[in-house]
């Protein structure tokens, strides 16, 4: 099983080799920004020292949004990321669900992340996996409960699109991590990658602060992510506090 950590953009192959990582995760650009991005420049470093790469999308991108100022440049601004991240050796480009405003119809925002898969099959489709991330509150989000993960699915799986589990997500959106993998495999068929953070706060809270997996900040049993980690069979990128996640991963490699 593959373990790594999200780390920082500016030297993601001496943070890997810190942290005994065998794949990273990374921006490409201005997590809060809508900046191009562009390959980044040790591509062939990461790949001949055979440590995999994921690369995450920006934060403000929303491509469920009704609203076009958000929903245009975000779609753009996905198709930018996902070539660069091709063009940088990538196994994947991590997009959150996005959400819809308080009133607005949940529909027509599973149908837009339908478009967007649709307009870029047409060019030729984005080049690398695209894995859309469970998040953790919003009444209007596309991926925070299971029933509307499955909505959603029945819009995008016909073009192969992939499934990220963030487990602090999970835990923030009142999900029984005992049986998380099993409820998100019957409605997508696949897990892709898993995003194994403890979370600061209690179940149910839709508070996304992540915690390192061991160290007692968390309020989820470490046990139980591991649990987790090996019934996805999945890679496993820790997004935990930087100075514990070598801990993380040494923990993590020896219980799975």
């Amino acid at each position: 099983m593959l373990i790594g950590a999200h780390v920082r953009d500016d030297d993601p192959a001496s943070a890997a080799r810190e942290r005994a990582a065998d794949i990273v995760q990374f921006f490409l650009a201005d997590p809060q920004g809508w900046k191009k991005p562009q390959p980044h420049p040790q591509a062939a470093e990461l790949a001949d020292a055979g440590i995999g790469v994921y690369i995450h999308a920006p934060y403000v991108l929303n491509v469920a949004s009704l609203n076009n100022r958000i929903r245009i440049p975000s779609r753009k601004t996905v198709a930018l990321h996902a070539t660069a991240a091709a063009e940088t050796g990538a196994r994947g480009l991590i997009v959150h669900g996005g959400h819809v405003r308080q009133g607005e119809d949940v529909d027509e925002g599973l149908s837009n992340w339908r478009k967007l898969f649709e307009r870029q099959a047409e060019q030729g489709g984005f080049g690398v996996p695209l894995l859309i991330e469970n998040t953790a509150g919003g009444e209007g989000a596309m991926a925070r409960e299971i029933d509307m993960l499955a909505r959603l699915w029945d819009r995008v799986a016909d073009f192969g699109a992939g499934f990220c589990l963030d487990t602090c997500h999970a835990h923030a959106a009142g999900w029984d991590l005992a049986d998380a993998v099993e409820k998100v495999r019957a409605v997508t068929g696949r897990i892709d990658l898993v995003h194994l953070n403890n979370s600061r706060d209690e179940r149910g809270s839709q508070r996304d602060r992540h915690a390192n997996v061991t160290g007692g900040d968390g309020t989820i049993d470490p046990e139980l992510l591991v649990s987790v980690a090996r019934e996805a069979g999945a890679p496993v990128i820790v997004e935990t506090p930087r100075e514990g996640q070598a801990a993380d991963i040494a923990f993590l490699r020896e219980r799975l």
